[in-house]
């Protein structure tokens, strides 16, 4: 098993391919199994009664993932997901960043599986926990 892509090369493909999540997402490690990301929470990620929304608690999850894929086959764009489950747990504090932590279940030629746990930043019990499936593009 082989890290093709670390976190830095992570988030300068996340910049040049997505530049809308320049400064809200980031991946802060990436190994080959795992990939430690966060979202810098703020105001336009809140929902009434002062707690992350879920969708921003999708995104992080969703983009954990991506890069997961992304870590062991290379910058492929059109990775895409296919499948997500997301159990929400806990609520969130308003005023931290969420940690999400991807581990890699399965690699495949054709799709890639992955769990995501999400904390809030300095608390212990995970806020969300996310199961996702990838597909994987046909080489060229």
């Amino acid at each position: 098993m082989t890290l093709a892509m670390d976190a830095g090369a992570l988030n300068a493909f996340l910049e040049r391919e997505f530049p809308q999540v320049a400064g809200t997402y980031r991946v802060e490690d990436a190994t080959t199994d795992s990939v430690t990301a966060r979202l810098a929470v703020g105001t336009d990620h809140l929902r009434p009664g002062g707690t992350v929304s879920g969708p921003a608690m999708f995104g992080l999850a969703d983009l954990a993932v991506y890069c997961m894929v992304l870590a062991r086959i290379g910058p492929v764009a059109l990775t895409v997901t296919t499948n997500a489950s997301i159990d929400f747990m806990r609520k969130p504090a308003a005023g931290r960043d969420l940690i999400a932590e991807c581990r890699l279940l399965k690699l495949g030629r054709t799709l890639a599986v992955a769990d995501v746990l999400i904390r809030s930043e300095g608390q212990e019990g995970a806020v969300a926990r996310c199961s996702m499936t990838y597909s994987i593009p046909p080489a060229t």
